[in-house]
């Protein structure tokens, strides 16, 4: 009797301290005498002890920041790139036995990878296409990392870095561009008031005494204001019409 319950008491006992939980979130990747034999899903699993061992993974998605990078562009511009990675693990097995660390092979990886893909572009392709640069380096990456069991989802550049000496002529050439479009606005504008200028010219020259009525009009405007001085220019209809009753 004694050794029944004895023989129960070890077996529960090699039970429990064999039970090893494997949360919802994470997979089990399982080595027998060193040999890989599966993968353990969630919730209580038997690992023996001594002859069997086994991994967690977190199968979550993870956000790798990458630390800046001083690269330099292809029109020879220093700068400095930072940028995060979305990813996480599709294959626990291959995770495991495939690399060493996946999470610091990963962000090598990308470090390297986004200091070749700045040193392609111009340093105006990088500022006017920061989502285009992003994906390149998500191809890239996803490509290399998926021999390893990872799935890269998405790679944002939070920011790009320039020489105080570079911000400076950067500045200076927004502000050469804004008083560019505003001469040619000017200009477009001087352009548009001749024409219609020109347009009320020509009506009033096709009317007798509409020219006449228009300056009486204009003094009578400026007649409002008692500061005004008002010089007023006869037109030659009335100049020509005071010689010929002198005439008479």
């Amino acid at each position: 009797m004694d050794y029944l319950f004895t023989s129960i008491s070890l077996f529960l006992f090699l039970i429990v301290i064999s039970l090893r939980q494997v949360n919802q979130y994470q997979r089990g990747v399982k080595f027998t005498m060193g040999r890989y034999t599966g993968i353990m899903n969630p919730g209580w699993r038997l690992v023996i002890p001594v002859f069997q061992s086994y991994q967690k993974v977190d199968m979550r998605i993870k956000a790798v920041d990458v630390p800046d990078q001083k690269a330099i562009t292809k029109d020879n511009i220093s700068v400095l790139v930072n940028a995060v990675i979305y990813y996480r693990v599709a294959s626990a097995e291959k995770a495991v036995i495939e690399v060493e660390n996946f999470r610091y092979a990963i962000s090598q990886f990308a470090q390297t990878t986004m200091r070749n893909i700045v040193g392609e572009a111009t340093l105006d392709e990088i500022l006017a296409n920061r989502d285009a640069i992003a994906d390149r380096i998500r191809q890239i990456v996803d490509k290399e990392t998926d021999g390893w069991g990872l799935k890269v989802s998405n790679v944002e550049l939070k920011d790009v870095s320039l020489p105080e000496e570079m911000e400076r002529t950067i500045a200076k050439q927004a502000e050469a561009e804004r008083e560019r479009r505003a001469v040619i606005i000017k200009a477009e504008g001087e352009v548009a008031a001749a024409k219609n200028m020109a347009e009320a010219a020509r009506l009033l020259s096709g009317s007798t005494g509409a020219l006449h009525l228009r300056t009486l009009q204009s003094i009578n405007d400026l007649s409002s204001d008692q500061s005004n001085t008002v010089v007023f220019a006869l037109p030659v209809e009335v100049l020509r019409a005071l010689e010929s009753v002198t005439n008479k």
